[in-house]
């Protein structure tokens, strides 16, 4: 094996990465199932520090989740009230 096969094939990846970049915007209010106004009940309940912004029902357990933007992913978390319980619309 040469020694400059290790670099060339090193410097074609990087090349060929740098291309593959894609940009997506997200619009979290275009979400299927994001609600457009939150009930004041569940407002009332909810614990601080969650986005009351972006909340939707899950058709699977009927819970809210509210959506978490985090340094590295955006993903939806159980909607919890303050003393820790999930926030649901039929009992579990």
């Amino acid at each position: 094996m040469k020694i400059g096969q290790p670099i060339l094939a090193v410097s074609i990846l990087s090349l060929l990465g740098a291309c593959t970049t894609a940009t997506t915007s997200m619009n979290p209010n275009a979400a299927p199932g994001t609600l457009a106004e939150l009930p004041e009940s569940v407002v009332a309940i909810a614990a601080p520090n969650q986005n009351l912004q972006s909340v939707r029902i899950q058709p699977d357990d009927g819970c809210y989740w509210y959506q978490w933007v985090g340094p590295v992913e955006t993903t939806y978390l159980p909607l919890r009230s303050t003393d820790g319980r999930p926030i649901c619309t039929r009992p579990q």
